[in-house]
């Protein structure tokens, strides 16, 4: 393969055709990564500020174009391109702050006459591995605080979407960002994946995707022990507790499920329902849902797009078969199209009531636009329910009760937990799971220190 074909899946059109690198490319551009390392870790912190910024600034002014680009490639609808645009250069703004905010420290010394300092350093060539759902905030995710840190980074942006990440990386150079100090190599995820573990420059390995391979480059980077962050799978749990206002917790699932048509990996997978309130919220679930519009991401009011391809297309209809099989009763939805010629998939936004523990669905990660509606009777039997899962990435719970929420925050093993809260991803807090769904977190003041390195002075003989 030497082209990689990028086509629209809403439509089935070819987009542009995109070069793949070869494995001698590759270890070029980390060659090239690890030259220029050497003069940008020199660039001072106001400086590289700068530089974000105006990174920041140009995406802004071209942030229609972007858009239009990530839906043509990804599907999404077009109103969730621009947001995500926006969000995407929140991180940049962010850590064009937290570049100046690099600080080391004096420790008092145990014996008299001695001195003690602590200071950070840039790791290195840092390697990312990006995914097709959210192209641009995954990239900017971890380039902006790697670069405000004063690595070089270079990534692997997803085959079905490379074409935001071109445009991102053209528009970095023309802020002044030096050519060889952020790069975008493309290609098969196994092949340069591999270049990435195996090579000894490059010091990071930062990863989001699925737990498989997340293992995988942990496993392949231990020969040269490299640092690694990975933000893996999930398989977020609802909690709608019996005093919980209803109607936004309707309002705030739907947000949080049907975002990219469900293919987020913070999207709500399991909705966990007190059994007084199931059969309200089920059926004031199922009518806002009814409300969705699928279609091209391109065309107006469109509220759900296209599936990415074939393989997460037919996990969502295997999953929705064997839930209807064991007992599922579907409110609305369960309908879904294919057109294997033009390789275009369309799953209709589904509820399903009366899930049990039985179903594929309440044990794996859907990826689509699929809530299954599940009844609990004490607060203990939904915690339980949402724990036994190896994943722990994002949860969330509806609750009017101060006693509740605390109990829920406290016993919960998830990196991420929202109270009242769809939408709990911002630049500035700390994102990552627990257990199986990832290693580190990105974002807030904790996303920049996976990129560097503590260094500590000891000098005696100061008086």
């Amino acid at each position: 393969m030497s082209q990689i074909k990028v086509n629209n899946p809403a439509t089935g059109e070819l987009i542009e055709e995109v070069k793949v690198n070869t494995t001698a490319e590759v270890e070029l551009a980390i060659e090239n990564a690890s030259t220029a390392f050497d003069s940008w870790k020199k660039v001072n912190a106001h400086e590289r500020a700068r530089l974000l910024k105006k990174w920041y600034e140009l995406i802004q002014l071209n942030k229609e174009e972007i858009a239009k680009i990530m839906t043509l490639e990804n599907g999404k609808p077009l109103k969730e391109s621009l947001g995500e645009v926006n969000y995407a250069t929140d991180y940049i703004e962010w850590y064009a702050e937290e570049a100046k905010r690099i600080y080391g420290r004096t420790i008092p010394a145990h014996q008299d006459g001695k001195r003690i300092v602590v200071t950070k350093q840039p790791i290195g060539v840092v390697a990312a591995i990006t995914p097709w759902n959210f192209p641009a905030a995954m990239m900017t995710r971890k380039a902006a605080p790697a670069l405000a840190a004063g690595c070089t980074f270079i990534v692997k942006p997803a085959e079905e979407t490379p074409l935001t990440m071109i445009r991102l990386v053209e528009l970095a150079h023309e802020a002044g960002i030096p050519e060889h100090v952020v790069q975008v190599v493309n290609g098969p995820g196994k092949e340069i994946g591999e270049v990435f573990t195996s090579s000894k420059d490059v010091r990071k390995i930062t990863f989001t995707g699925s737990t498989p391979v997340g293992k995988l480059l942990i496993k392949n980077s231990a020969d040269t022990v490299k640092s690694v962050t990975m933000e893996l799978g999930g398989h977020a749990p609802v909690i709608v507790a019996k005093d919980a206002d209803v109607d936004f917790a309707v309002t705030q699932t739907i947000a949080s499920k049907f975002r990219n048509a469900g293919q987020t990996c913070v999207c709500a997978n399991r909705v966990i329902v007190h059994e007084s309130i199931v059969d309200e919220f089920s059926e004031k679930l199922a009518q806002e849902v009814k409300k969705l519009k699928v279609g091209n991401g391109l065309e107006e009011g469109t509220d759900i797009g296209p599936i990415i391809n074939k393989g997460g297309y037919e996990k969502i209809v295997n999953q929705l078969e064997d839930a209807v099989e064991k007992g599922a009763d579907v409110l609305t939805g369960n309908e879904y199209e294919a057109n294997y010629d033009k390789d275009c998939y369309f799953v209709q936004p589904t509820v399903i009531k009366n899930a049990n523990l039985d179903m594929t669905i309440m044990h794996e990660e859907t990826f689509g636009p699929i809530a299954p509606v599940i009844s609990f009777k004490e607060i203990e039997e939904a915690v339980k329910i949402a724990n036994d899962t190896p994943f722990g990435l994002a949860a969330y719970f509806f609750t009017e009760d101060y006693q509740t929420g605390i109990q829920l925050y406290e016993q919960l093993d998830y990196g991420i937990v929202s109270w009242n809260d769809g939408a709990p991803s911002a630049a500035h807090v700390p994102f990552g799971g627990m257990k199986e769904s990832g290693l580190g977190r990105e974002g807030g003041t904790e996303g920049i220190e996976p990129y560097l390195e503590t260094k500590y002075l000891s000098i005696g003989n100061v008086e």
